[in-house]
């Protein structure tokens, strides 16, 4: 029925979860943020916390880049009374240049991408930075599976942004039919796939799915695509 397939990448393909918390760890360690903190658990918990809510503000347009990545810093240095705009900077610096250097995948990913590309085209779709999500996709090995490779910086659009994904049904020739959109995100990868008219595989990371949140298919782990592809 598919015949062109279309994957998010972070906490779909490559472990966000994973590689993020160990980029973290890292930072405030070599960072010596016990001075702030005292502990990592107190700076991951408000640093997570605040880093989705921009992430969302991003994702509708509210704020840009620049401000995201310096801000989740500053706003978590501030809540330990810090006020220190240059040293959120050299924090989100230190990150980002660790982050796209980690390479822990999902589980299985690599089992279906192998199945996935004996059979499809497939089309990876991210709302990531450019020159992070590029490092990330090439630390980890996995730059060949895609016939093309979509992020929103390059596209002008964001996830859920219809626009974006008719980019790249344009890129493959397809019709909106023909394709399905693979992500962990309901709002900016179902939804955003729903508004295109394409079909949609929700994988969410909890593994936890919500009645209120329809899909064309829905797994726990990436392996039962092979049951839809």
């Amino acid at each position: 029925m598919y015949k062109y397939v279309f994957f998010d990448l972070d906490d779909t393909i490559w472990d966000f979860h994973t590689n993020a918390r160990e980029t973290l760890q890292q930072v405030f360690d070599e960072g010596r943020l016990y001075d702030y903190f005292g502990n990592f658990p107190t700076f991951f918990h408000i640093y997570a916390k605040k880093n989705l809510e921009l992430w969302d503000a991003y994702g509708k347009g509210e704020i840009t880049k620049e401000f995201l990545m310096t801000e989740r810093f500053r706003y978590t240095l501030s809540q330990m009374g810090v006020d220190n705009h240059q040293l959120a900077e050299k924090i989100s610096e230190h990150y980002l240049e660790i982050l796209p250097t980690k390479s822990a995948l999902m589980p299985d990913a690599i089992e279906v991408l192998d199945y996935l590309k004996q059979k499809y085209p497939i089309t990876l779709i991210s709302n990531g930075f450019k020159g992070v999500q590029h490092k990330k996709i090439n630390s980890s090995g996995i730059h060949h599976y895609f016939a093309h490779i979509i992020l929103s910086d390059e596209a002008n659009a964001l996830k859920p942004d219809p626009r974006i994904f008719e980019h790249a049904l344009k890129l493959n020739g397809a019709s909106a039919h023909e394709a399905i959109m693979i992500g962990d995100s309901y709002e900016a990868d179902i939804r955003g796939a729903q508004n295109a008219g394409i079909d949609q595989v929700y994988f969410p990371l909890n593994g936890h799915h919500k009645e209120n949140q329809p899909a064309t298919y829905k797994i726990s782990r990436l392996m039962e695509l092979k049951n839809i592809l």
